[in-house]
């Protein structure tokens, strides 16, 4: 499924280009046909012009040059340097490739903008500057092919690593990459423009102003709003902080432009385009997108607990006794017990259906009282004790405190756990033991069980049903109490231990 989804893209980066490739082309056959570019320039010297030589055949070979380039380096040479392939001989080649095409350029310079060899004391000074322009432009650009291979290559799984994105959402990483894969390909485009002359003061601003609006259009969407939000503050004071941290990277855009570029005009017009973009586009838009996704979030959360509900209910009940049948056979056996004498039968009987009845109304319930809940684990333990009561082995301690109070929980919520201790706690052919404290503190409840353990026989039909009621009752705790309980559960040769922390209503 990769190695599909890396050809396919692939093949849109060959298309995406040759269609370029293209479009540069036929603009420069129309340009030829219907017009003499720079054609002004070249008579204002007093020097002859052939639209030819002076214009098409330039700018062919500049735009023959890097497209040919950008398959080479996108297809065959970064990605065979990565894979460690002829490593010697691909960078050699890649070398070799980006010093043609500066040679390349330099000739297509000196030919299309022969009017400013006037502006040089002698030829050797404008083939010296011709050279440097060329050099910095191919050597830039193709720089900004390699880092785009590579970016396919490796990006994702290396912003995927990063410590800071791991703390935010998910989606943040393929969200960051497609952001980073738009704004080098619009830089390439730009880089691309074959027919106007190459501006460096252009390509430096677009180096720097959008990925500043990316990084505060992120910041936003996964730091200032959710921040904000928690704290209960809206739109207002979201955007006079997007204004402060606006200032702040105008700032920090001042000091880089004037690093590179001086004075000039392109400074400040780039300072206050940049100011209206971030203040009056990248904020709001922000906001757009971290409501547009919040929403979504919210109601896709919403749907899968419901949904977790209905199966882990289901699960539950596919796991029970049919209760209608055993509560009519109940009170038949609890008949027969009466007119026997038989007192402890009669006990068991009675307290098994009132188990089945609480099964039977009380359990389809979103939440009922917790003494309620109490009274079925106090009626579980007596059957159980009635069952081994004949083993001197086996020690049985419950502190569980009656509940006077008027909290609420999940039905069926804590007997997975007694359950679980009985069924695998209990020998009775070796010494065992089972622990259960139940208590309450205000709206927390405090449950621990503790279990001797012992292993299976291979024969035993219960050993391959180990573990299920814990993960029924672990799924019904996340979806149900989530962020309001703490389980823990440990394990030794001799003993299993549960302590569940959890806050009630």
């Amino acid at each position: 499924m990769e190695n599909n989804n890396k050809k396919n893209i692939n093949h849109l980066e060959f298309w995406i280009s040759t269609t370029l490739y293209i479009l540069a082309l036929i603009n420069i056959c129309v340009r030829t046909a219907y017009s003499q570019p720079n054609v002004y320039s070249f008579v204002d010297v007093h020097i002859g012009y052939s639209v030819i030589a002076n214009y098409f055949l330039p700018n062919l070979f500049k735009s023959s040059s890097i497209y040919i380039s950008f398959l080479l380096i996108n297809f065959c040479f970064i990605p065979q340097i990565l894979k460690k392939n002829n490593l010697a001989l691909n960078v050699i080649l890649l070398v070799i490739v980006t010093a043609i095409s500066i040679l390349t350029w330099m000739v297509a310079i000196t030919y299309s903008e022969a009017y400013r060899l006037l502006d040089y004391p002698n030829l050797s000074s404008a083939y010296d500057a011709f050279f440097g322009e060329a050099f910095g432009y191919v050597f830039l650009l193709y720089l900004l092919f390699c880092t785009y291979t590579y970016l396919n290559e490796n990006g994702l799984s290396l912003l995927g690593k990063s410590y800071l994105l791991k703390n935010y959402s998910p989606n943040i990483v393929s969200e960051l990459f497609i952001a980073t894969k738009i704004w080098l390909v619009s830089l390439m485009i730009f880089g691309t423009i074959l027919s106007a002359r190459f501006d460096t003061e252009v390509l430096v601003v677009w180096l720097i102003a959008p990925p500043i609006n990316i990084a505060l259009a992120f910041y936003s969407i996964y730091f200032t709003i959710p921040n904000l939000k928690k704290k209960g503050k809206g739109f207002g004071k979201y955007f006079w902080t997007n204004v402060g941290l606006s200032t702040v990277s105008i700032l920090i855009l001042l000091f880089i432009l004037a690093t590179f570029m001086g004075g000039g005009p392109t400074v400040p017009i780039t300072l206050i385009l940049t100011s209206v973009v971030l203040v009056c586009i990248t904020t709001p838009f922000a906001w757009y997108i971290y409501k547009h996704k919040f929403e979504k979030q919210t109601e896709i959360q919403m749907l899968k607990t419901e949904l977790g509900k209905s199966d882990a209910n289901l699960n539950f009940l596919k796991s029970q006794i049919n209760p209608h049948f055993l509560f009519n056979a109940l009170n038949t056996l609890f008949g027969t017990a009466l007119q026997e004498n038989a007192e402890r039968t009669g006990e068991g009987i009675q307290k098994l259906g009132d188990m089945m009845r609480f099964m039977l109304h009380e359990n389809t319930l979103d939440k009922i009282s917790l003494a309620r809940e109490v009274e079925y684990l106090n009626n579980y333990i007596d059957l159980q004790k009635l069952r081994i009561s004949r083993s001197g082995d086996i020690k049985i301690e419950t502190t569980i405190d009656d509940q006077v109070n008027n909290l609420q929980i999940t039905p069926m919520l804590l007997i997975p756990f007694i359950e679980n201790a009985f069924k695998h706690g209990i020998s009775l052919q070796q010494p065992s033991h089972i622990k259960i404290t139940l208590q309450t503190t205000n709206n927390i409840l405090h449950f621990d069980v503790s279990n001797s353990i012992y292993i299976k026989a291979d024969n035993d039909p219960e050993k391959l049903k180990s573990g299920i009621g814990l993960q029924n009752v672990k799924q019904r705790l996340a979806l149900l109490y989530y962020g309001k309980h703490e389980l823990i559960i440990h394990e030794n040769a001799k003993e299993f231990f549960v302590h569940l922390t959890l806050e009630l209503d």
